[in-house]
């Protein structure tokens, strides 16, 4: 088993409240915190009490209010600093497009600002505000500023808001930020590093409407692309069509069929550190694409396939700015001799098996096992769920990059 380098779970935490509808979740979301056993204090600017009273997330948190960096109660024992250095975790939620912009430009004008630029802590910032204030080029810039800062960006969802719009914007749920706060803190091991991600099935036609298909959710490429963030790396997220949203922070390259895959492939693997292919890629196509509807002709249809590209194979085989290549083997027999004769007749760096004839595992499951391969070890890695499993293939992928 990965020895995970991991720090324990926060315990101190700082909630800080901009102003902004989606305040009202932040009752639920101290009371859901201190049931864990966090302490946490909270923090409010004047635009924030319009929306929810400090008597309210006083009551939950069972602390004092802080909301003026001038009480002279308060700054006589300098509180904003105390608060910078209580606090394992300071999280703004909602942080509106004022408050992203103040801390991008280090704008320090009240408390909650003040302490965000004094304190040692990490700092996350769950976004909520108007879809087309969200997708503004300077709400995005001063985001791109503090993501580059090591701030966390935890959101925004997309859906129906408070003003009838739907799009991108709505806070995380409650329950969402308490995972996200409890979660170990990641060391940026990848900091610096590119990994480029296939996910997800391919669709290979056989007429306008109809296609060949397989059932992968792509479910575990996703889980690897959101640990490679969480772990410092830049992402890129090749997907076949699935019905997940890409991680925030990864930019993704949605395509249709396993041609469109290794074009882009191609692209970006010279430009990546870490080429991971864990797509279920279709080995074969139709020869010939029918230009209308096939019609039913008879008890039997017979269709002439013709093998796909291998997309891994490729990416391994450059010659110049040649990425580490890691494969994916899905079998329902033989794991460890079909994923190394994969190893090696595609010249992989590593492959990770997993027996999808395992009832509750593989694909459109939550949870998976693998056995990760390399020319000179193995390592198995039992069931959990395929965002924790993504993390301990990161990890174990990393100690071989350095």
């Amino acid at each position: 088993m990965v020895c995970l380098n991991m720090s324990q779970p926060v315990k101190n935490i700082v909630l800080g409240i901009s102003g902004g509808i989606a305040a009202y979740k932040c009752a639920e979301l101290v009371r859901r915190l201190t049931e864990r056993g966090c302490k946490v204090k909270v923090v409010m600017t004047e635009s924030a009490k319009h929306f929810i009273t400090p008597l309210t997330m006083q009551a939950v948190s069972g602390e004092m209010v802080a909301d003026s960096l001038l009480d002279p109660s308060a700054e006589a024992a300098m509180g904003h600093i105390e608060f910078a250095k209580w606090a394992d975790l300071i999280l703004v939620a909602p942080a509106s497009c004022n408050i992203l912009a103040k801390m991008a430009h280090g704008i320090a004008d009240d408390l909650l600002t003040t302490l965000l630029l004094a304190t040692p802590a990490k700092v996350a910032v769950a976004p909520a505000m108007n879809q087309q204030m969200y997708a503004h080029q300077a709400t995005q810039a001063n985001i791109a500023t503090l993501r580059a800062r090591d701030i966390a960006i935890w959101g925004p969802g997309k859906g129906e808001q408070a003003c009838g719009d739907v799009g991108a914007g709505r806070m995380l749920e409650p329950l969402e930020l308490v995972e996200r706060c409890l979660a170990p803190v990641q060391a940026p091991i990848l900091h610096g590093k590119t990994v480029t991600i296939t996910a997800g099935p391919t669709r290979e036609p056989l007429d306008p409407v109809r296609y060949i298909s397989n059932h992968s959710s792509g479910k575990m490429g996703f889980a690897l692309a959101k640990a490679a963030l969480e772990l410092g790396a830049t992402v890129n997220l090749i997907s076949g069509p699935v019905s997940l949203s890409a991680p925030e922070g990864a930019t993704l390259f949605p395509i249709e069929s396993a041609r469109d895959m290794l074009n882009a492939a191609l692209q970006l693997a010279p430009q990546s550190d870490v080429f991971i292919g864990c797509a279920a890629v279709a080995d074969y196509r139709a020869a010939t694409i029918a230009e209308h509807k096939i019609k039913k002709q008879g008890d039997e249809i017979t269709l002439t396939m013709v093998k796909n590209p291998d997309v891994i194979a490729h990416v391994a085989a450059l010659k110049k700015n040649r990425p580490y290549t890691v494969g994916f083997a899905a079998e329902t027999q033989d794991i460890q001799q079909y994923a190394q004769a994969k190893l090696k007749n595609k010249n992989l760096d590593m492959i990770c098996a997993n027996d999808v004839s395992v009832e509750g595992l593989g694909f459109n499951a939550n949870d998976n096992a693998l056995s990760l391969f390399w020319s000179d070890d193995c390592l198995n890695l039992p069931t959990t769920s395929k965002q924790q499993l993504a993390m301990q293939v990161m990890h174990a992928l990393s100690k071989r990059l350095n």
